[in-house]
């Protein structure tokens, strides 16, 4: 479920992201009274299986609800509930309502799989997220060349406005360490669980920022989920 709005006294408005139809929006009557049929399943982030009446109007009205994975362990963990937020709200931009994208779905699903696991490093798997939807939606950072002049190395700094990496030369933007140039051609090319398995760095703090900031430029609009993390 990516998110949920509050209706009437007893009612709430889920937009749900599914695999078949895009983002679906649905109500759940009575859930917010103590004795709902729903129960505890419907909340953010959780995996379920729903059963939903859609009439003439594009508001569906959910019947049934069975929960397939509450991601205990994120839910647990501060850091871990943040990331999970900030990948729902990431899909909550680029998916179109009922319009399907499987990839997308299932995206989303791996990453709080992921989340969910203990052994892996919370702290860049939010960030891998935004860099795999960016090539997913055609916007993939270059990282193997200059942006702006096609030279090979040294790069040392990232643009987002441009679109990747920049030269010493042509170097606007952000400055990025060789570590963080490392840790971004790895999670762009197939090595993402080894980084993933690995303990955190300052380079992991470098990537974190700029994917951050990519897709933050991408989506034209601010994080509302880590801007206001960071404020805690």
């Amino acid at each position: 479920m990516l998110r949920t709005h509050p209706y009437a006294e007893a009612d709430r408005i889920v937009v749900l992201l599914t695999k078949n139809s895009g983002k679906v929006r649905a109500m759940a009557k009575g859930i917010r009274r103590p004795k709902s049929k729903f129960g505890g399943r419907l909340e953010l982030g959780s995996r379920v299986h729903v059963v939903l009446w859609r009439g003439r109007t594009d508001l569906g009205v959910i019947q049934q609800v069975q929960l397939l994975d509450g991601y205990s362990t994120i839910r647990n963990d501060l850091d871990r509930i943040t990331s999970a937020m900030a990948v729902l709200e990431v899909a909550g931009q680029l998916i179109q309502d009922d319009h399907e994208d499987e990839q997308l779905f299932s995206m989303v699903a791996n990453v709080l799989s992921t989340l969910n696991d203990l052994s892996m490093n919370a702290e860049l798997i939010a960030p891998a997220f935004f860099l795999k939807a960016l090539v997913a939606d055609g916007a993939g950072p270059v990282v193997e060349q200059c942006v702006s002049c096609s030279k090979r190395e040294p790069l040392v700094a990232f643009a987002a406005s441009e679109g990747g990496m920049l030269c010493d030369l042509c170097r606007r933007g952000r400055p990025v360490s060789p570590q963080a140039l490392m840790l971004l051609r790895r999670i762009l090319t197939g090595g993402l669980r080894g980084v993933l398995l690995e303990l955190p760095s300052p380079a992991a703090g470098e990537v974190a920022t700029l994917a951050t900031e990519a897709i933050e430029h991408h989506l034209d609009r601010r994080l509302k989920t880590l801007r206001s993390a960071a404020t805690w």
